[in-house]
């Protein structure tokens, strides 16, 4: 049904590697000299909200999770890391696949 959460069971990559990225996240923090209350406060999330992020549950939405990031001055470098066209096989297929007016 629409907007119920169908159970599912993580998988163990996926649950690696929210652990790790909550791991980096506090060692941000903590390279930054923050405490975990002063960048909840920045970012505008409670503390269990950015104790679930660095703990990697997997349960902070998307938008808190960005909002940290910006807070600890990292949210750009994580989103060019995901740009395809940095990729060379990105580079290589956008002539292939994308319409001309999707294209940067």
């Amino acid at each position: 049904m629409v907007g119920e959460r169908s159970s599912h069971v993580t998988p163990l990559s996926v649950a690696r590697s929210l652990r790790l990225l909550g791991e980096q996240v506090s060692t941000w923090r903590k390279l930054n000299r923050l405490t975990a209350a002063q960048v909840a406060e920045r970012a505008g999330i409670s503390r269990d909200t950015l104790r679930a992020i660095e703990q990697g549950t997997g349960t902070a939405s998307t938008e808190n999770l960005f909002r940290v990031l910006r807070t600890l001055g990292i949210m750009e470098a994580v989103v060019r890391a995901s740009d395809p066209y940095e990729t060379d096989v990105g580079r290589l297929r956008m002539d292939e696949i994308l319409p001309k007016r999707v294209r940067r």
